[in-house]
């Protein structure tokens, strides 16, 4: 007999069904919500630092406590949406996000925004998986399916886009706080349209708590290593290499572990995730660098850097696209290679920025980086599932995002470490480091098979 969840549906409760189109538009709203706040904030780290304090480490913290709360706990909630339905799941995690923006908005210190900002993360991680199975239930057909899934991921990929752009403008208009507080009327919309959406059955799912908590103990820790130094970053790193350990034994033993190591027994496999991550290294590290360089070294408004990453956002979202087309007519090797490629001389060429470049050309420099890292993410996300069974699909969707998450976070750390002793040396190594990196990858992916989708 079906539980009294699964009867329940807008029909029963005196509501018109909502159409498949608003069941996306609630999904999309919610991911884009959630992808915007990985980005927003940058823009926004000089004004929060001359509020609040902190300095660059505390600054740094704004960034990875969503980043890797985000990352980390990606890998079980998957689980949890199955679990208890994805319908309810995505209301807890819009509903816990918009209060814990609201939190950050309100913020009287630092402890309490990177609090806040970690609760966000934790909020984030339940809704990207569940707003992702809205749609593939409210699409049951493959082909309108396929169509809805794009969407929606290019809705993701836009918002992260334009989070430089939307920062600096709030801060200037409004305050710091308004990147925050600009989530409240959003969030109350994305739950207003799923109350109209079917709600979803509950279906069983193996949670790996034990793998779940030393992945959360491991990822802090080598974070904290990295932001803190000193005798506190020796510490971590020594906490980073037991949870390590022992996250790897106890994988390599759970019957359903949250990160299935034989997966990177694929050299396929093993070759998009690194090649994810360093895109995220890159591109995260780079609008984190950026957002600084253009407020505290050339002195310009927030309003003013964000808009210089406009160029960026405008052909990120159009890329993306292109890729895709590319990876079908022509395999996802051309693109992957053309990216990596790509955004390594991109890297390189922004080695010239001083403080004396003008911010319009550091604007027209920052672009192949992006288009590159924007060429990449598509054929990888489809070498990646095509080297995996079907069953699993879902399962390395969430190590891949995952992975790109963390690496994220931690290029945001090891970046804003080498800047902390000399802007323009820092900066300058980070660049090196992202090329050489890109690099590796390239030459990685070069050997990946080069046959088109399509094909038989």
């Amino acid at each position: 007999m079906p539980t009294p969840t699964t009867q329940l549906t807008p029909r029963a409760a005196g509501l018109t069904p909502a159409s498949p189109a608003l069941t996306l538009t609630a999904a999309l709203l919610g991911f884009a919500l959630i992808t915007l706040d990985a980005s927003v904030v940058n823009v926004a780290l000089p004004s929060i630092g001359q509020a609040l304090g902190g300095g660059m480490a505390g600054l740094q913290w704004v960034v990875d406590a969503y980043t890797l709360s985000f990352a980390a706990l990606m890998l079980s909630t998957g689980a949890f949406a199955d679990r208890a339905g994805a319908s309810r799941a995505y209301a807890i995690g819009i509903a816990v996000f918009t209060a814990a923006s609201a939190a950050c908005g309100l913020a009287p210190n630092l402890p309490t925004l990177i609090a806040a900002r970690v609760a966000q993360g934790v909020a984030a991680a339940v809704v990207l998986p569940a707003s992702l199975s809205l749609v593939r239930q409210a699409y049951p057909e493959p082909a309108k399916r396929a169509r809805a899934v794009a969407t929606w991921a290019a809705g993701g990929a836009i918002a992260m886009a334009l989070g430089p752009v939307a920062g600096g403008a709030l801060t200037t208009v409004w305050d710091w706080r308004g990147i925050f507080f600009i989530n409240l009327p959003l969030g109350a919309v994305a739950l207003a349209l799923l109350v109209r959406s079917p709600r979803s059955e509950r279906r069983p799912a193996p949670l790996d708590l034990p793998g779940q908590v030393l992945a959360v103990v491991a990822l802090t820790a080598v974070t904290f290593a990295v932001i803190e130094g000193g005798t506190t970053g020796v510490v971590a790193s020594l906490v980073a290499l037991v949870a390590g350990a022992v996250f790897v034994r106890a994988e390599l033993r759970q019957a359903h572990p949250v990160v299935p190591l034989g997966l990177f027994r694929s050299r396929t496999v093993s070759v998009a995730v690194a090649a994810g991550a360093v895109c995220s290294i890159a591109f995260y590290g780079v609008v984190f660098l950026f957002s600084l360089f253009f407020q505290q070294v050339q002195g310009r408004s927030a309003l003013y850097a964000g808009l210089m990453f406009l160029p960026m956002a405008a052909l990120i979202a159009v890329t993306n696209v292109l890729s895709g087309k590319l990876a079908g007519r022509y395999g996802a090797r051309l693109p992957m290679l053309a990216g990596q490629l790509l955004a390594a001389a991109g890297t390189l060429g922004l080695l010239r920025v001083d403080e004396r470049t003008p911010p319009l050309l550091v604007a027209v420099l920052l672009v192949p980086m992006a288009v590159g890292c924007a060429l990449t993410v598509p054929p990888l996300t489809i070498v990646m599932m095509d080297a995996v069974p079907a069953e699993r699909a879902g399962l390395a969707a969430g190590v891949l995002n995952s992975a790109r998450q963390v690496a994220g976070g931690l290029g945001i750390a090891v970046f804003g470490a080498l800047v902390s002793d000399g802007f323009t040396t820092g900066l300058r190594e980070s660049l090196v480091i992202s090329a050489a990196l890109f690099a590796v990858t390239a030459s990685l992916s070069f050997r990946l098979s080069g046959r088109p989708a399509n094909s038989p």
